[in-house]
């Protein structure tokens, strides 16, 4: 029986702690949306999406009036559109369904559609390539699709063709979208073991595992768990990982009962809760603040990746007592531009790129919304996106680089994107050259911990 206090704790949380419920995502196959005809194929995309999901919005707002739970954005998320795509004839091809998809999100009201994906963690079909070379006009084009391209797993070793081809589209995308901060960039994704039920943006996709449709909910949470540590400082390290542990528990309710609630309203089945602390740019709202708490002069501090791999293990642990369908990502982001604790972190020196790059290695994601002088070689990008993806790779975790070089800005300019997204004060990056090792191409082969069969 839910008790009087739980409800008035729950309470406390949504109104004073930013609790929310950060995104309802429907997940779509559009393996049936297939044809020889490139329009057919776009509108049987359009009309599949508009049928499936036009209550999305409406239940969102509903669940969120009868409930008291804020529930930020509603989001869609397709079949990787490189499989959907598979006889499209040129990357002009590919821009056309993403027109389609960008139509259809409009029409439904949701924020952003996710699933302009490519899966070439082992080597790419000429679909692949075609759908990554349409991107930088793809994402300058259209308002709400989001991109992302897989380009290696634990099980299929790294394709560094892929890698080298996505240093030079992430630079293509931002010269393409300069006239707009750059957002293009902000909007994909680069992944390791990316996972088929992934509710957040920009690398959600839907994946080919999955039914026809299916709910996913991510929750957030950053200022409930500051608060709780914030009553605990000084305590040991038992005593803060049960907090941490009990908070996420708490959390992870909240975003199982408005899961089953969306499912059942919309007749659609219910998928997992992906319970990720993902920051916001309000006040409060901080993973920078949490690990701080702890007892961290500032993030980056000696200490701060040992902080992060205690809240991201008992994030998990409290989130699977709560529910038995805890998926996704679950864990802690870290992106630069949407904390405002990790911004203050970069502009006064005690964060740089080769910390984050080391802290990634025990969180959710990998390298987040950070921003990188405009004139930095695309060699170079892949670079980083090698680097995070060897991570990945060895570790069998998700890594991700979502980075965004910022065309015509400097190290200390910043770019700034506005509301869910913030801004990112530009970071520098090692200016020594890696072109030798990123053109030699083919593929890194798996660790060997990867035979498990």
């Amino acid at each position: 029986m839910i008790t009087f206090s739980e409800v008035y704790e729950t309470n406390q949380m949504i109104q004073q702690e930013n609790l929310d419920v950060r995104t309802i995502t429907m997940g779509i196959s559009l393996m049936d949306c297939i044809d020889s005809s490139l329009k057919k194929t776009c509108d049987n995309i359009y009309d599949k999406i508009t049928g499936l999901a036009k209550n999305l919005v409406k239940v969102g707002e509903e669940i969120s009036k009868d409930y008291g739970i804020p529930i930020v954005n509603k989001r869609v998320s397709v079949t990787p559109v490189s499989l959907v795509g598979a006889a499209c004839r040129s990357p002009e091809d590919f821009y056309q369904i993403a027109v389609a998809l960008d139509r259809a999100a409009k029409e439904i009201g949701v924020n952003f559609l996710g699933g302009y994906t490519a899966l070439g963690q082992k080597s790419m079909t000429t679909a692949d390539r075609w759908l990554i070379q349409s991107i930088p006009e793809v994402l300058r084009d259209t308002e709400r699709v989001c991109s992302s391209v897989c380009v290696g797993s634990t099980k299929t070793g790294m394709n560094m063709d892929a890698i080298e081809l996505m240093g030079r589209v992430i630079v293509r995308t931002a010269e393409a979208t300069r006239d707009n901060n750059c957002l293009g960039c902000a909007k994909l994704v680069v992944f390791c073991n990316a996972p088929d039920d992934n509710p957040f943006m920009a690398g959600a996709f839907h994946g080919v595992t999955e039914g026809d449709s299916v709910i996913n909910v991510g929750v957030s949470g950053p200022g409930v768990v500051k608060t709780a540590l914030d009553k605990i400082r000084g305590e040991n390290f038992e005593v803060l990982c049960e907090t941490v542990k009990k908070t996420a528990f708490k959390i992870t309710r909240v975003g199982q009962l408005v899961a089953r609630e969306a499912a059942a309203r919309l007749n659609v089945p219910f998928g997992i809760v992906d319970l990720s602390l993902a920051p916001t740019p309000a006040v409060g709202d901080s993973v920078a603040d949490i690990l701080e708490a702890m007892g961290l002069e500032a993030v980056g501090a000696p200490g701060t990746t040992a902080a992060l791999a205690l809240l991201n293990d008992q994030v998990k642990k409290g989130g699977v007592m709560a529910s038995s369908y805890v998926g996704g990502l679950s864990g802690a982001f870290i992106p630069v531009s949407e904390d405002r604790g990790m911004i203050a972190g970069v502009e006064k020196g005690s964060l740089t790129l080769e910390k984050l790059e080391a802290m990634t290695c025990v969180c959710s994601v990998g390298l987040d919304m950070i921003a990188i002088p405009g004139d930095t070689p695309a060699s170079t990008i892949s670079g980083i996106i090698a680097d995070e993806t060897a991570i990945g790779m060895v570790n069998s975790k998700t890594t991700a680089v979502r980075i965004i070089p910022a065309i015509g800005k400097k190290v200390g300019d910043s770019l700034e994107f506005g509301g869910l997204l913030g801004y990112a004060p530009v970071m520098p990056v090692n200016t020594y050259g890696c072109a030798d090792f990123i053109s030699r191409g083919g593929r890194i082969p798996a660790p060997i911990h990867s035979f498990k069969n």
